[in-house]
């Protein structure tokens, strides 16, 4: 889901605003085995005999436990998985507000600075546009090009000079809703307009040194959030499940069949994948152990929750349709469910192909029917019904999601408020994590050149990477790390008004589960997860050396302004 680079602007700006657009929805496979050559995917049936979770280590209700062991406090963490947002464009001037639209914001005193933009940064660009500063009408903007390559070719080798050339998109469908302008992929908000963020970074702890992991779109981002691995992968076709090439989406097969996905090609285990599987564009599968597994394995409960997943029916073929649609503050209508958000539909182990709905409440996290795959209302059942997995990740509607183009900071941010209100009021939040961060940068400007921990050498890569060895597994395509992105955690256990300078990226989110509930197991296989920084070392976001921060800061959803602070 990104657009190509627009050609070389000019050097006057002129501020407009700019409809929506959406698609999404289906396609069933069932896939075989993990590591070896395979050359065909068996098709799901539509009729409700497909199989979840053969591949699993699966487990009754009774056997999973209520309060798995951990290494730390933290006994339930709750990661909301945001779309498409580089720090510098959400924080790159915190904690400094312009103050002349929008949400009113103000630093208390002590508040640490970030490493963001400078006023040489502002005024003095290596770009060929200086940053300007959107405006809370500005919301809505154009999606940018976050292809892999192109994103690559942005940094020139760490220059971190060729944003405009390579990853803007400056005009698009949807003008004058979205705004867009000769620029733009420069451009930044404050305080003023992704305010609920700037509050919770004053009062919890947030990083200025997180990365995407890997260079590229949505889908890398999110596989390697649950495994640190975009490797083991192949592309099939929809229709016969017979392994097929996928360029732009799938590296090149070794001779085990096996690529990279670098690109964001639907899930092959997800009937809502190619509209409902009415298109023909080929679907992706993952093979490898992820976070999913590793916890199955233990009896550690766990879920992930995604707007829109509860299908709304079904087709002629007999395929689910997730078909439910909400609209940005914009007007523009876009489908709740995106496949291709949802990581774990890739892998045969953890999907949930038909979208059935847990047997009841009380086996949320567990796995039966649902195999750990819900809606997000799901997850509002089960921390009101006092019964939330120890591990869950959030995903929001698209409208909601953050994701330029069809979402917005000013929705997303009702999201993320209204989300944090509900569980720090609940009975869980002294033991709780709640880690908000995002899949990938969208290719918004950001000026820090990210350290490149693996290396890659195809045709589709830059000298940015193909000055690294591959050192993490044999998968080319997997070069990293890419921009950084924002992250934000609140908890009991940080600092308040903390600013973490600590390299971390996705997979470090990974990392810590390993660490908290796994006894350091990691997934293998050439993971990040390898390499990943700690969230909890000396200095990082999570603190269980002092005394627990037990304020709990509740917020506005409409304006991010804190409503109230219980003790």
């Amino acid at each position: 889901m990104f657009a190509g680079p627009q050609a070389g602007p000019s050097t006057n700006r002129g501020r407009r605003i700019l409809p929506i657009r959406t698609s999404v929805i289906l396609a069933a496979v069932t896939v075989v085995g993990a590591s070896l050559a395979i050359s065909t995917v068996s098709l799901a049936a539509s009729s409700g005999t497909a199989s979840t979770g053969s591949a699993a280590v699966t487990a009754s209700a009774r056997e999973y436990r209520v309060l798995a062991p951990t290494e730390t406090p933290i006994k339930h963490v709750v990661v909301l998985f945001d779309e498409n947002v580089s720090f510098d464009h959400y924080f790159g001037t915190y904690p400094s507000a312009a103050n002349t639209d929008g949400s009113p914001f103000h630093a208390a005193k002590d508040t640490p600075t970030v490493n963001g933009l400078t006023t040489a940064l502002l005024t003095a660009n290596p770009n060929s546009f200086n940053p300007q500063r959107l405006t809370s009408s500005e919301a809505l903007t154009c999606d940018q090009n976050h292809g892999y390559t192109a994103e690559q070719l942005a940094f020139d080798s760490g220059k971190m000079d060729l944003f405009v050339q390579n990853t803007q998109t400056a005009t698009c469908s949807g003008q004058p809703v979205l705004f867009g302008a000769p620029g733009l992929v420069m451009d930044y908000y404050d305080g003023n307009t992704v305010t609920g963020l700037w509050n919770y970074a004053q009062h919890y702890a947030m990083s200025d040194n997180n990365y995407d992991t890997n260079f590229g779109p949505s889908t890398p981002g999110a596989l390697n959030l649950i495994s640190g691995n975009t490797g083991g992968s192949y592309a099939v076709d929809p229709t016969t499940g017979v392994t097929v090439p996928d360029p732009g989406a799938v590296s090149a097969l070794n001779s085990q069949g096996l690529g990279s996905i670098y690109g964001d090609p639907d899930p092959a285990y997800d009937n809502c994948s190619d509209a409902s599987h009415t298109r023909t564009s080929p679907l992706a599968v993952v093979t490898g152990p992820n976070i999913g597994d590793l916890l199955n394995a233990r009896h550690v409960t766990w879920g992930w929750f995604q707007g829109g997943f509860a299908p709304t029916g079904t087709n002629a073929a007999g395929f689910a349709v997730c078909g439910a649609t909400h609209a940005n503050i914009g007007g523009g209508v876009s489908a709740d469910y995106s496949p291709h958000h949802n990581p774990f539909e890739y892998y045969k182990s953890t999907a949930n192909p038909q979208h059935l709905p847990p047997t009841s409440e009380a086996a949320i996290g567990h796995t039966d029917q649902a195999n750990h795959q819900y809606d997000l209302s799901a997850f509002g059942q089960t921390l009101k019904a006092g019964n939330m997995p120890a591990v869950s990740f959030l995903k929001a509607a698209e409208y909601q999601d953050g994701h330029p183009g069809y979402s917005d900071p000013i929705d997303e941010q009702h999201f993320i408020v209204n989300t944090v209100n509900q569980i720090e009021q609940s009975k869980f939040w002294k033991s709780t994590a709640i880690v908000i961060t995002y899949d990938d940068s969208d290719g918004w400007y950001d000026h820090q050149p990210a350290p490149i921990v693996n290396g890659s050498n195809t045709a589709i890569d830059a000298a940015v990477c193909t000055s690294v060895p591959v050192k993490l597994g044999s998968f080319p395509d997997r070069c990293g790390y890419s921009s950084r992105l924002p992250l934000v955690v609140i908890s009991p256990f940080t600092r308040s008004n903390y600013v973490s300078h600590n390299v971390t990226d996705q997979a470090s989110i990974t990392k810590f589960i390993e660490d908290n509930w796994l006894e350091g197991q990691r997934t293998g296989a050439g993971s990040f997860d390898a390499v990943a920084g700690s969230l909890y070392a000396r200095g990082g976001v999570l603190d269980f050396h002092g005394r627990p921060n037990d304020d709990r800061i509740l917020l506005d959803p409409v304006t991010g302004e804190v409503v109230s602070r219980i003790h």
